[in-house]
């Protein structure tokens, strides 16, 4: 099975939607309106990874002026802000039946490789326990619990600092 990560095109937000849809539970799942309005600003910082020709996974997020990823980013596309120093990420989605196979950690590497091409300060996320380990394994570290709710769920504040 041949993987290409590539840039996102602005007609596969519908195929994004359905992969996110899989891949988060309900409450933080991305909606395709959601998905278009982030292409539309921040086209730039999606992602995806092609097998074979088909879209199975992507990752995407805003860029912004310190190292925190405020839930307001998730919903308010007017706070990217494209000068900013720290590469944000919203998501990181794999479809199941394509996991363990390395694609995740061939976009999540994409993504920081795009925040060092663009001279950003490093890369900022929120996970979930279980995943602290996996982002840890790309540099990352922990600084505790973060302040988002989003969907209701318990979230870890990673940093990437370059």
């Amino acid at each position: 099975m041949e993987i290409i990560i590539r840039n996102a095109k602005r007609e596969e937000a519908e195929i994004l939607a359905q992969i996110e849809r899989e891949c988060f539970p309900e409450a933080e799942a991305a909606t395709e309106k959601d998905i278009a309005e982030r292409m539309d600003a921040f086209l730039d910082c999606f992602f995806v990874a092609e097998a074979d020709g088909k879209v199975v996974g992507f990752i995407n997020g805003a860029v912004a002026k310190e190292p925190h990823l405020p839930d307001e980013m998730y919903h308010d596309t007017g706070l990217h802000d494209p000068d900013g120093d720290y590469q944000t990420v919203f998501g990181l989605d794999v479809l199941p039946e394509y996991r363990r196979q390395g694609i995740a950690g061939r976009l999540l590497e994409r993504m920081i490789e795009h925040a060092r091409e663009c001279g950003r300060k490093g890369v900022v996320l929120t996970c979930k326990d279980h995943l602290v380990h996996y982002y840890a394994g790309f540099g990352f570290e922990d600084h505790g619990v973060a302040d988002s709710s989003h969907g209701g769920a318990k979230w870890n504040d990673m940093q990437l600092k370059f």
